[in-house]
Formats: C-alpha cells, sequence, structure tokens
C-alpha cells in the first residue's frame, strides 16, 4: 500500500513539474501565434537595393539588378512583401525589413480598447494559474517526502488536488480569453500589424500541454487520495470483523467457563450441607438402646 501510494504521488509530481514548466515557458515566450504580414516595399536605396520600389525610373540600374521591381500599376501586388511575425501575451514581434533582426511592440497597445480588459483578466488568470501550480508542487512534495502518517497524507493529497484543479480551470480560462483578444485584433487591429495569415505557435501548443499535464496530475492526486481511503476503510473493516469474531469467541469461553465454575460451586455447596447436616443428626448411646430394647419387650409381654 505504501509502495503504491508512493509511486502514484511520484507520478502526480512530475505531471505536476511539467505543467508549471510548460506555463511558465508559454507565459514568458511570444510564438503563440505567428505568420505573416502583407507590407509594401519600402523604396530602393544605397543600402536596400533588393526587394524594393525604384521610383528613380534609370533602367540601366534595374537591368544590372534583377531583383529590382519595376514599379508599375499592371502588377500591383509586386509592391508588397510578406514579413514574418510571432505575437506572444506581452510582445509581438516582425521581421525587420530595413535592417536585420526583428522589431517589437506591446501586444497590449495593439490590441483594441474594447478587449485590454479582456486581455488583462486573461493575463491575471495566467499568473493565479502558475501560483496555483507552485503552490499545488510544494503540497505534493511535502506529502511525497515529509509525510509520515497516512492521515497527514490525506490531507496533503486532497489539498494538493484542489489547488490543482481550480490552477487548470483558471488556465484553460486565460489560455481561452487570450485566444478570443488575438482572433478581435487580427480583425480590429492597426492596419500596418494585421496579418495576412497565422496560425498558433508553440508557445500556444505548450500552454495547452500545460493544462493537460495540470489536469492529469490532479486526477492521479484524486486517485491516489481516493485509492488510500478505500485502502484505509478496508483494512479498518477487516480489523473491526477479526475483532468482533475474537470478541465472541472469548465471550463464549468465558460463559462456558462461569458455568463450570457455578456448578463445581453447586456441587460443593451440597457436598457441605450434607456433610453438615450429617454432622448435625444425633446418635443413641448403647445404654439407651439397651434400656429401649427392654421397653419393647415389656411392652409385648404386656
Amino acid at each position: 500500500m505504501k509502495t503504491n501510494r508512493r509511486c502514484r504521488a511520484l507520478l502526480a509530481v512530475s505531471l505536476n513539474l511539467m505543467a508549471l514548466l510548460f506555463s511558465t515557458t508559454a507565459f514568458i515566450t511570444t510564438h503563440w501565434c505567428e505568420g505573416t504580414q502583407r507590407v509594401p516595399k519600402p523604396s530602393c536605396g544605397k543600402e536596400k537595393k533588393t526587394n524594393c520600389l525604384n521610383y528613380s525610373g534609370n533602367e540601366t540600374a534595374n537591368e544590372t539588378n534583377q531583383n529590382v521591381v519595376h514599379y508599375s500599376w499592371e502588377t500591383g501586388d509586386d509592391r508588397f512583401l510578406f514579413r514574418y511575425f510571432h505575437t506572444g501575451i506581452w510582445y509581438s514581434c516582425e521581421e525587420n525589413i530595413n535592417a536585420s533582426g526583428e522589431k517589437c511592440r506591446s501586444f497590449i497597445d495593439l490590441a483594441p480598447a474594447s478587449e485590454k480588459g479582456v486581455l488583462w483578466l486573461s493575463v491575471v488568470s495566467e499568473v493565479l494559474y502558475i501560483m496555483l501550480l507552485i503552490v499545488g508542487f510544494s503540497l505534493m512534495c511535502l506529502e511525497l517526502f515529509h509525510s509520515s502518517s497516512v492521515i497527514d497524507g490525506l490531507k496533503l493529497n486532497a489539498f494538493a488536488a484542489v489547488f490543482t484543479v481550480l490552477s487548470g480551470l483558471l488556465g484553460m480560462v486565460a489560455h481561452m480569453m487570450y485566444t478570443q483578444v488575438f482572433q478581435v485584433t487580427v480583425s480590429l487591429g492597426p492596419e500596418d500589424w494585421r496579418p495576412h495569415s497565422w496560425d498558433y505557435g508553440w508557445s500556444f501548443c505548450l500552454a495547452w500541454g500545460s493544462f493537460t499535464c495540470c489536469m492529469a496530475a490532479s486526477v492521479t492526486t484524486l486517485n491516489s487520495y481516493t485509492k488510500t481511503v478505500i485502502e484505509f476503510r478496508h483494512k479498518r473493516k477487516i480489523f473491526e470483523q477479526g475483532f468482533r469474531e475474537e470478541q465472541n469467541f472469548l465471550d463464549q469461553e468465558a460463559i462456558k467457563y462461569f458455568r463450570e465454575r457455578s456448578v463445581q460451586t453447586v456441587s460443593r455447596s451440597v457436598e457441605v450441607f450434607m456433610d453438615s447436616a450429617s454432622l448435625r443428626k444425633p446418635r443413641l448411646s448403647p445404654i439407651s438402646a439397651h434400656v429401649g430394647k427392654v421397653s419393647e419387650i415389656h411392652r409385648d409381654v404386656c
């Protein structure tokens, strides 16, 4: 029983730790959603001669550099390029088309005014989700390494399960609220930010993976609590049943013993009484017996 309970506790701690690591990583990274943005090409210059628009009309320059796009109304789509972007809870980073590297801006500033309250609720829920995961992980570690009695282990199991379930519910709500805010921002966000195509990134997958591990840890903890209670009650029932059978056996032996003692006591009392009665019965002396016989003979002659 103790070995199985320890294995279940170790499994719950491992799942909770994975959920904590996944949620923290997803919270601080910026790859919840990623895709491309359709933006106008910049003007060509001394440093920028590819993927740009040439307004100088220099045909020789265009012939020597095949990557320079001719500005014409017939091929208007060539005036745009698609740059890569990725967005998280805190920041949205985009590829810098004028230089190397990326440029980032706050996603909270990009969200529409009507959705900023929901976004802040999502952030608060994510923070509470991580805090409750830490509390549940601490309680599970206490139950695993510092619990000496079964009753203390059951109490820690119950509290750890409650905190883990609450954290999982908060995490689910936070992920759904952020998804809603992002979808609204795609439609109503700034013109220079709206994505042309997008999909969910690895941070989003980590967030939902964290939720899955969290719920698995809570189910494992509840399962451990339930099995421990059932096993404890079963052993208690067996002990009480054995105690009753032993008590009934002792009662029967006691009744038999006292019955035999009472019979022996009564028999001894009867023997003592008979002995005392025999001692109390009067005995005639020889002279008195002879006088009695003479009196009887005389009475017969007369």
